[in-house]
């Protein structure tokens, strides 16, 4: 492996741009190939970015054969990811794909038996966990200070007017967004999910077509319980975009808004009505083990490709989040508690 990582860029819609905007800086990674189902696009983002003499079509294979890059990068939409991801990995690519994982976890076991077989990684963007704040917040609830956690409730309210697509998407939150909550829960936890009981509907007043707001349940491994409530058409007294967060323990409780207030209490005595409590603060000292959002997961995955390492977000890890999702949109539609596995 040379000591720039060639990469080819499949899916050339509006994301590849931010995309673009984070990997051209960085001095060990060329992209040598962009691939669109429509060549005109992957063309016009050649153009835009200054990216002369690369690869430019409509067909992956032969964007693979003709470059021979050692990592793949997929932006394409759910429904294609697993066979953009199984036809990089046969050509013996590293993959690092946009979430959701797959379109279902028929395709998300077929990705995941591609890499083991190819002996090449396959990862997925789970952005979120590569914030400062939660990896903080993990990192000292895992140190024991409040105790045993045993309850986690997320609130997720926000008005979001995004037109095109998203307006006529069926079960757009869960299926769109929760996602990346679902992922941040498993990870502040520490738990893998077990079962749950979804209630998705379409508020009135809602500027989309279809269910834009749920409830769910869900029963976690360490016996922990987890709620999840959110909508994408609140206006007004919006959380921020991470969530906001209550994390019940053992010994107290902490709340997180999913910016920059953190709030902690732990009993200091049990004797009364009311337990006597006192305020915890994170220690200063407390460094985030990582960080860098988006650039983060890119950093991680393309560090893990040169040093035969395992990201933190690999397939094998990450299908437990989309199996969330799907268990949740399941659980609405057929309105019963449904078992969750991989």
């Amino acid at each position: 492996m040379g000591s720039k990582l060639r990469a080819v860029m499949v899916g050339c819609g509006g994301m590849s741009r931010e995309w673009l905007k984070f990997l051209q800086p960085m001095e060990d990674v060329e992209i040598v190939g962009l691939v669109d189902i429509v060549e005109a696009s992957a063309r016009a983002r050649a153009e835009e970015s200054g990216l002369e003499g690369v690869f430019v079509g409509s067909n992956l294979s032969k964007a693979l054969d003709s470059t021979k890059p050692d990592v793949v990068f997929d932006i394409t939409v759910p429904e294609a990811h697993a066979d953009v991801t199984i036809t990089a990995l046969e050509h013996g690519c590293h993959v690092l794909g946009e979430k959701p994982m797959a379109d279902s976890l028929e395709n998300a076991r077929r990705m995941i038996e591609a890499a083991r077989r190819a002996g090449r990684i396959y990862a997925v963007t789970q952005n979120r966990r590569y914030d400062s704040r939660i990896r903080r917040l993990r990192a000292y609830l895992q140190s024991g200070e409040l105790g045993d956690i045993t309850t986690v409730n997320n609130d997720f309210y926000i008005g979001a007017h995004f037109g095109g697509f998203r307006d006529r998407m069926e079960h757009v939150l869960l299926l769109d967004m929760a996602i990346h909550t679902f992922d941040a829960a498993r990870f502040l936890m520490g738990a893998d999910p077990l079962a749950v009981y979804c209630k998705d509907w379409n508020p009135r007043g809602s500027w989309y077509d279809h269910d834009a707001s749920a409830v769910a349940i869900f029963e976690m491994s360490n016996g922990i319980i987890y709620t999840y409530r959110g909508s994408w058409c609140c206006e007004g007294l919006n959380t921020t975009w991470e969530s906001d967060w209550r994390i019940q323990t053992s010994k107290g409780c902490a709340r997180w808004d999913g910016g920059d207030l953190l709030v902690m209490q732990r009993v200091l005595s049990a004797n009364g009505f009311h337990s006597e409590l006192e305020q915890v603060q994170m220690p200063e000292t407390l460094i985030a083990d990582k960080a860098g959002g988006h650039i983060g997961v890119v950093r991680e995955f393309l560090d893990c490709v040169r040093a035969g390492a395992t990201p933190e977000t690999t397939c094998e890890d990450n299908i437990w989040s989309l199996a969330m999702v799907l268990a949740a949109v399941e659980s609405s539609e057929r309105g019963e508690r449904v078992e969750i596995s991989v």
